[in-house]
Protein backbone atom coordinates (compact mmCIF):
# COMPACT_ATOMS: atom_id res chain seq x y z
CA UNK A 1 0.00 0.00 0.00
CA UNK A 2 1.36 3.53 -0.81
CA UNK A 3 2.37 5.51 2.03
CA UNK A 4 0.25 8.74 3.07
CA UNK A 5 3.59 10.99 2.06
CA UNK A 6 4.48 9.64 -1.24
CA UNK A 7 0.70 9.74 -2.27
CA UNK A 8 1.01 13.56 -1.53
CA UNK A 9 4.41 14.17 -3.39
CA UNK A 10 2.75 12.41 -6.42
CA UNK A 11 0.02 14.99 -6.09
CA UNK A 12 2.10 17.92 -5.67
CA UNK A 13 3.98 16.76 -8.99
CA UNK A 14 1.17 16.84 -11.09
CA UNK A 15 1.18 19.51 -13.55
CA UNK A 16 -2.16 21.52 -15.37
CA UNK A 17 -4.37 19.16 -16.08
CA UNK A 18 -4.14 18.33 -20.06
CA UNK A 19 -6.60 18.61 -23.28
CA UNK A 20 -9.62 19.08 -21.01
CA UNK A 21 -10.96 20.55 -23.84
CA UNK A 22 -9.49 21.58 -27.60
CA UNK A 23 -12.04 24.47 -28.40
CA UNK A 24 -12.31 22.15 -31.59
CA UNK A 25 -16.07 22.96 -31.97
CA UNK A 26 -15.79 26.60 -31.77
CA UNK A 27 -16.63 27.36 -35.41
CA UNK A 28 -16.10 30.78 -37.28
CA UNK A 29 -17.85 32.03 -39.69
CA UNK A 30 -16.33 35.62 -40.32
CA UNK A 31 -19.02 37.85 -38.21
CA UNK A 32 -20.63 35.19 -35.87
CA UNK A 33 -18.71 33.49 -33.39
CA UNK A 34 -19.80 30.72 -31.01
CA UNK A 35 -19.93 31.45 -27.41
CA UNK A 36 -16.95 30.80 -25.25
CA UNK A 37 -17.33 29.22 -22.08
CA UNK A 38 -17.62 31.67 -19.27
CA UNK A 39 -14.82 32.66 -17.08
CA UNK A 40 -14.51 33.09 -12.98
CA UNK A 41 -15.42 36.61 -12.20
CA UNK A 42 -12.67 38.51 -10.31
CA UNK A 43 -15.20 38.77 -7.32
CA UNK A 44 -14.60 34.80 -6.63
CA UNK A 45 -10.62 34.46 -6.69
CA UNK A 46 -9.23 34.42 -2.72
CA UNK A 47 -8.06 37.75 -2.75
CA UNK A 48 -11.16 39.73 -4.38
CA UNK A 49 -10.63 43.06 -4.28
CA UNK A 50 -12.40 45.33 -1.57
CA UNK A 51 -15.94 46.31 -2.97
CA UNK A 52 -16.96 49.58 -3.35
CA UNK A 53 -18.93 51.29 -0.43
CA UNK A 54 -22.60 50.58 0.03
CA UNK A 55 -25.02 52.68 0.69
CA UNK A 56 -26.12 50.92 3.23
CA UNK A 57 -22.78 50.54 5.67
CA UNK A 58 -20.60 53.43 3.83
CA UNK A 59 -17.60 51.35 4.26
CA UNK A 60 -15.84 49.36 1.50
CA UNK A 61 -14.79 46.73 4.14
CA UNK A 62 -14.90 42.94 2.98
CA UNK A 63 -17.83 41.44 4.52
CA UNK A 64 -16.26 39.04 7.13
CA UNK A 65 -16.12 35.44 6.76
CA UNK A 66 -17.43 33.00 9.12
CA UNK A 67 -15.43 30.77 10.55
CA UNK A 68 -15.38 26.98 9.17
CA UNK A 69 -17.67 24.85 10.99
CA UNK A 70 -16.02 21.32 11.78
CA UNK A 71 -17.39 18.56 9.26
CA UNK A 72 -16.53 14.90 11.08
CA UNK A 73 -14.33 13.70 7.64
CA UNK A 74 -16.25 10.47 5.73
CA UNK A 75 -14.08 7.25 5.89
CA UNK A 76 -12.92 6.72 2.04
CA UNK A 77 -15.18 5.76 -0.30
CA UNK A 78 -14.81 5.85 -3.92
CA UNK A 79 -16.98 8.97 -6.04
CA UNK A 80 -19.37 7.59 -8.16
CA UNK A 81 -21.32 10.83 -9.08
CA UNK A 82 -21.16 15.24 -8.86
CA UNK A 83 -23.61 17.22 -8.67
CA UNK A 84 -23.05 20.95 -8.80
CA UNK A 85 -26.91 22.17 -9.17
CA UNK A 86 -25.78 26.18 -9.91
CA UNK A 87 -24.98 24.92 -12.99
CA UNK A 88 -26.94 22.03 -13.95
CA UNK A 89 -24.18 19.36 -13.59
CA UNK A 90 -25.14 15.93 -12.62
CA UNK A 91 -22.47 13.23 -13.98
CA UNK A 92 -20.77 9.97 -13.24
CA UNK A 93 -17.21 9.95 -11.99
CA UNK A 94 -14.75 7.61 -13.65
CA UNK A 95 -11.10 6.76 -11.89
CA UNK A 96 -8.13 8.24 -13.17
CA UNK A 97 -4.58 7.84 -12.79
CA UNK A 98 -1.34 9.76 -13.80
CA UNK A 99 -0.10 9.09 -17.74
CA UNK A 100 3.25 7.87 -19.09
CA UNK A 101 4.85 11.95 -18.82
CA UNK A 102 3.36 11.98 -15.08
CA UNK A 103 0.17 14.13 -16.24
CA UNK A 104 -2.84 14.09 -14.47
CA UNK A 105 -5.70 11.90 -16.57
CA UNK A 106 -8.42 13.11 -18.57
CA UNK A 107 -11.76 11.72 -18.76
CA UNK A 108 -12.77 9.97 -21.96
CA UNK A 109 -13.74 12.52 -24.43
CA UNK A 110 -16.29 10.39 -26.04
CA UNK A 111 -18.85 10.93 -23.29
CA UNK A 112 -19.59 14.75 -22.42
CA UNK A 113 -21.17 14.40 -19.10
CA UNK A 114 -18.38 12.50 -17.66
CA UNK A 115 -16.01 13.72 -15.15
CA UNK A 116 -12.71 11.84 -13.44
CA UNK A 117 -11.39 11.67 -10.14
CA UNK A 118 -7.42 11.75 -9.08
CA UNK A 119 -7.90 7.96 -7.76
CA UNK A 120 -3.71 8.05 -5.88
CA UNK A 121 -5.18 10.84 -3.96
CA UNK A 122 -7.59 11.37 -0.67
CA UNK A 123 -11.47 10.26 -1.34
CA UNK A 124 -13.90 13.60 -1.42
CA UNK A 125 -14.81 13.83 2.11
CA UNK A 126 -11.83 12.18 3.69
CA UNK A 127 -8.68 14.61 5.32
CA UNK A 128 -6.94 16.03 2.12
CA UNK A 129 -7.27 17.52 -0.76
CA UNK A 130 -9.51 15.20 -3.61
CA UNK A 131 -9.17 15.98 -6.83
CA UNK A 132 -11.81 16.08 -9.62
CA UNK A 133 -11.67 17.05 -13.45
CA UNK A 134 -13.36 17.12 -16.67
CA UNK A 135 -13.39 18.56 -19.89
CA UNK A 136 -14.86 21.91 -20.77
CA UNK A 137 -15.51 20.96 -24.49
CA UNK A 138 -15.29 18.35 -27.23
CA UNK A 139 -15.45 17.37 -30.18
CA UNK A 140 -19.27 17.12 -30.02
CA UNK A 141 -19.49 20.39 -28.17
CA UNK A 142 -20.09 21.73 -24.71
CA UNK A 143 -18.86 19.64 -22.01
CA UNK A 144 -19.30 18.33 -18.23
CA UNK A 145 -17.57 21.51 -16.63
CA UNK A 146 -18.40 24.33 -19.66
CA UNK A 147 -19.91 26.50 -17.12
CA UNK A 148 -17.46 26.03 -14.19
CA UNK A 149 -16.75 29.38 -14.50
CA UNK A 150 -19.81 30.47 -14.03
CA UNK A 151 -19.99 29.91 -10.29
CA UNK A 152 -19.81 31.60 -7.36
CA UNK A 153 -18.36 31.66 -3.84
CA UNK A 154 -20.94 29.65 -1.67
CA UNK A 155 -22.43 27.29 -3.95
CA UNK A 156 -22.58 23.66 -3.43
CA UNK A 157 -20.72 20.49 -5.20
CA UNK A 158 -21.58 17.18 -4.03
CA UNK A 159 -20.41 13.87 -4.58
CA UNK A 160 -21.66 10.52 -4.22
CA UNK A 161 -20.22 7.92 -2.86
CA UNK A 162 -20.15 4.27 -3.51
CA UNK A 163 -20.75 3.29 -0.03
CA UNK A 164 -24.35 5.06 -0.10
CA UNK A 165 -23.39 8.21 1.47
CA UNK A 166 -22.68 12.12 -0.15
CA UNK A 167 -20.01 14.41 0.95
CA UNK A 168 -21.24 17.95 0.26
CA UNK A 169 -18.61 20.68 -0.57
CA UNK A 170 -19.10 24.49 -0.20
CA UNK A 171 -16.87 26.54 -3.05
CA UNK A 172 -14.27 28.86 -1.38
CA UNK A 173 -12.78 30.44 -4.71
CA UNK A 174 -13.01 29.94 -8.13
CA UNK A 175 -9.88 31.37 -10.52
CA UNK A 176 -8.50 30.76 -13.25
CA UNK A 177 -4.27 30.13 -14.19
CA UNK A 178 -2.33 30.36 -17.19
CA UNK A 179 -0.99 26.81 -18.32
CA UNK A 180 2.49 28.33 -18.18
CA UNK A 181 1.91 29.32 -14.62
CA UNK A 182 0.04 26.83 -12.86
CA UNK A 183 0.26 26.48 -9.22
CA UNK A 184 0.59 23.12 -8.62
CA UNK A 185 1.25 23.18 -5.11
CA UNK A 186 -1.60 25.42 -4.23
CA UNK A 187 -4.40 23.62 -6.20
CA UNK A 188 -2.36 19.51 -5.65
CA UNK A 189 -0.91 20.13 -1.96
CA UNK A 190 -2.13 18.38 0.56
CA UNK A 191 -4.31 20.04 2.63
CA UNK A 192 -5.54 19.71 6.87
CA UNK A 193 -9.11 19.39 6.32
CA UNK A 194 -11.61 17.67 3.66
CA UNK A 195 -11.13 20.12 0.68
CA UNK A 196 -11.95 19.42 -3.25
CA UNK A 197 -10.41 21.10 -6.67
CA UNK A 198 -12.79 20.98 -9.18
CA UNK A 199 -10.38 21.94 -12.21
CA UNK A 200 -11.34 22.23 -16.16
CA UNK A 201 -9.66 24.16 -19.02
CA UNK A 202 -10.14 28.19 -19.61
CA UNK A 203 -8.25 31.24 -19.47
CA UNK A 204 -8.88 32.24 -23.19
CA UNK A 205 -8.74 30.49 -26.08
CA UNK A 206 -6.52 30.69 -29.25
CA UNK A 207 -7.60 29.09 -32.36
CA UNK A 208 -3.58 27.40 -32.97
CA UNK A 209 -2.76 25.94 -29.07
CA UNK A 210 -6.53 25.77 -27.57
CA UNK A 211 -7.17 27.23 -24.65
CA UNK A 212 -4.39 28.85 -22.91
CA UNK A 213 -5.06 28.09 -18.94
CA UNK A 214 -7.21 26.24 -16.26
CA UNK A 215 -10.40 27.05 -14.28
CA UNK A 216 -10.35 25.77 -10.59
CA UNK A 217 -12.95 25.73 -8.04
CA UNK A 218 -11.93 25.31 -4.24
CA UNK A 219 -14.30 23.90 -1.81
CA UNK A 220 -14.19 22.30 1.71
CA UNK A 221 -16.66 19.71 3.29
CA UNK A 222 -19.58 21.37 4.72
CA UNK A 223 -21.82 18.26 4.90
CA UNK A 224 -22.07 14.27 4.56
CA UNK A 225 -25.32 12.91 4.09
CA UNK A 226 -26.49 9.22 4.46
CA UNK A 227 -26.88 6.70 6.96
CA UNK A 228 -23.82 6.37 9.59
CA UNK A 229 -24.11 2.47 8.93
CA UNK A 230 -23.37 2.45 5.63
CA UNK A 231 -20.02 4.55 6.17
CA UNK A 232 -16.98 1.85 5.42
CA UNK A 233 -14.56 1.81 7.96
CA UNK A 234 -12.35 -0.85 6.34
CA UNK A 235 -9.55 0.91 4.37
CA UNK A 236 -8.39 -2.79 3.46
CA UNK A 237 -11.50 -2.46 0.97
CA UNK A 238 -10.24 0.48 -0.87
CA UNK A 239 -7.00 -1.06 -1.83
CA UNK A 240 -8.23 -1.08 -5.73
CA UNK A 241 -7.48 2.79 -5.63
CA UNK A 242 -4.97 3.66 -2.97
CA UNK A 243 -2.66 1.89 -4.23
Amino acid sequence: MTSKRVRNNRVVALVAAAALGTGAWLLYDGSTTVERPPQPSAADAFDAPIPSPSPTDGTGARPKVPARAKVRPLAASVPVRVKIPAIGVDAPVTLLGLDSAGHLQVPDDTDRNLAGWYRNGPAPGTVGNAIIDGHVDTLQGPAVFYLLGSLHKGATVEVDLRDRRAAVFTVDAIEVYPKDAFPSKRVYGPTRDPELRVITCGGGYSRASGYLGNVVLYAHLTATRGSEKSSVRDPSRFLEFRT
